[in-house]
């Protein structure tokens, strides 16, 4: 679990019962396990802890989890986690609950949106309670930005070299403080007087040194993330670190294979972008994409999986039985086998105007990082598939109304049902169908948006700061170009979709089939997004890149 450092408050841990015995007894395996790195404090009722809250929110002081018994008068745990929600959002909820009330705790998921519930007794504590905790814990620290003397990026809020270091360094779990040259606060005018504001995004250290309008690769060096590979050869080279890679990985480096993945932004890929990911298996109350990621990331770095990040493959050439991949950097690695899991990037809305906006109120994807910019505002979602939905809940909770605008006719044929109820619920969401942008307007920044709506034939031009859009995506293959065989759009051909009228790929070396998710060249896999006719889910990819690695235990095993 993440430790906080020294110079940081220890978040609070808030145990809420009636029954004083109970109370003590969860007080005392609190403090047993946590009283090192968080500070455990208790409540004998919702309204106790309700006032507990306030004052501590108004102190400023970070509150990590709670846990509320169910069955107290005057009001419920499940009442006491909904009101503390609207305190503490980020803070983990905990029911505590008899085995006669699993039906409320489970009804809670969705009411109040506890994480979690846990019967009593729960007994032993290091079996039953600490593990619960512990996870929840972790989750909950990293996301935490507590208040210390760390990296410092000042920049502009319409900047977009500002909004994309700022992406860069939240996909890859950098924590730092955001600056705006725009703050009005006492401490951010004291230190915008002491630095040059004319060259942004500025990136300010600990050491006293600075980097100025750096890119991704500069900062990448500054802090330590891995570029160069440790080998020139390895079993397994995987290119793509989205879901399909990630698993990949973890399989193939705990069956003993040595493998460096890829990854050309930040592991995760488009999954790591998502806001909420509620119907992945496992988490009956969702997960972040960003939480999914460092999980699966932590995992790959526990059985020994050697990641490069932000680096790219450039080209792939076969010298056989080698596959060979020239990076970025124009080094070049050698492996026994290959997967590509690149997955696919945002299609480019073509209108006019749009281009010239993007990161300054124009953004493909989520873009997580410029929700609370958003606060009071409209935000504009383009899209209609998942992805939009997700993102469209999200900046609900701090936009003052979310327009999603969809070309089609109805949501239903492109996004889950739980997204389309979630958003019927939601009261500052509101839904434009048959609608379309057709132009962009604005001088240094978005500043209005030009709208048609297919089934009136009406055109409107609307005020609009933020855009964010979603309208599907095309993998990023024109690298493999010569080499393997794709279809017309670009994803990559495998098994029997290589089969032509019964025959083997032109030029394919072996007296065997290809493989299920084997490309054109044997011992070159693809899985996830970027095969053609995959399914474009996130458990799908998962699935995929597990798959895919006992098919290459196969064609190691061959050669």
């Amino acid at each position: 679990m993440s430790s906080v450092t020294p110079a940081t408050p220890r978040p609070f841990v808030l145990a809420v019962d009636d029954d004083p015995d109970v109370l003590r007894s969860i007080e005392r395996d609190l403090r047993a396990h946590y009283s090192e790195k968080w500070r455990v404090v208790s409540a004998p009722s919702g309204d106790a802890a309700l006032d507990l809250l306030k004052r501590l929110k108004q102190r400023g002081d970070p509150v990590a989890l709670l846990l509320a018994d169910q069955r107290m008068p005057r009001m419920t745990g499940v009442a006491f986690l909904r009101e503390a929600q609207t305190i503490y959002p980020e803070a983990r909820r905990v029911l505590l609950t008899a085995y006669a009330d699993t039906d409320a705790a489970i009804r809670a998921i969705n009411d109040a949106k506890i994480q979690h519930y846990l019967l009593k007794p729960w007994d032993p504590p290091d079996r039953e309670l600490y593990p619960v905790l512990d996870d929840l814990l972790s989750d909950w620290m990293a996301g935490y930005r507590p208040r210390f003397a760390g990296m410092r990026l000042v920049g502009g809020r319409f900047n977009a070299r500002s909004y994309a270091l700022k992406d860069f360094l939240a996909r890859n779990h950098v924590p730092y403080a955001w600056i705006d040259v725009e703050a009005t606060g006492e401490e951010e005018r004291t230190l915008l007087a002491t630095v040059d504001t004319s060259k942004l995004p500025l990136l300010l250290f600990p050491d006293g040194s600075q980097l100025v309008q750096p890119t991704s690769v500069d900062v990448a060096e500054k802090i330590g993330l891995r570029r160069h590979a440790n080998a020139n050869f390895y079993d397994l080279v995987i290119v793509g670190g989205g879901p399909a890679g990630l698993a990949a990985a973890v399989y193939a480096a705990s069956e003993g294979l040595k493998t460096l993945m890829i990854e050309r932004e930040a592991p995760g890929g488009q999954a790591g972008l998502s806001a909420r990911i509620e119907n992945y298996l496992g988490f009956p109350s969702g997960v972040s994409g960003a939480d999914l990621t460092r999980r699966a990331v932590t995992q790959a770095r526990r059985f020994g999986v050697e990641i490069l990040s932000p680096q790219e493959a450039h080209s792939l050439r076969v010298q056989h039985p080698y596959r060979l991949v020239t990076l970025g950097d124009g080094s070049e690695i050698t492996a026994h086998a290959m997967l590509i899991a690149t997955g696919v990037q945002w299609r480019t809305l073509e209108v006019p105007g749009i281009e010239r906006f993007h990161g300054s109120g124009v953004y493909y994807g989520g873009a997580v990082t410029e929700a609370m910019a958003c606060e009071g505002e409209d935000v504009y979602i383009v899209g209609g598939a998942n992805s939009a939905g997700q993102a469209a809940l999200y900046f609900a909770r701090y936009a003052r109304n979310v327009i999603m605008l969809v070309r089609g006719s109805s949501l239903a044929a492109t996004m889950s049902q739980y997204l389309i109820d979630d958003i019927r619920s939601t009261d500052n969401i509101r839904v434009e169908l048959n609608t379309a942008i057709t132009a962009a307007h604005g001088d240094e920044r978005l500043e209005a948006l030009s709208l048609h709506c297919s089934g009136s034939g009406e055109h409107s031009t609307v005020p609009a700061s933020s855009v964010f859009i979603f309208i599907g995506a095309l993998p990023g293959t024109d690298w493999l170009d010569g080499v393997i065989e794709r279809d017309e759009r670009g994803f990559i051909l495998t098994g029997p979709d290589l089969m032509r009228g019964g025959k083997r790929p032109a030029g394919w070396p072996l007296d065997r089939d290809p493989m299920l998710l084997e490309t054109s060249v044997p011992g070159v896999f693809a899985a996830g997004d970027v095969r053609g006719r995959s399914i474009k889910r996130v458990a799908s990819g998962v699935g995929e890149g597990s798959v895919a690695v006992q098919f290459i235990h196969q064609y190691l095993a061959s050669v």
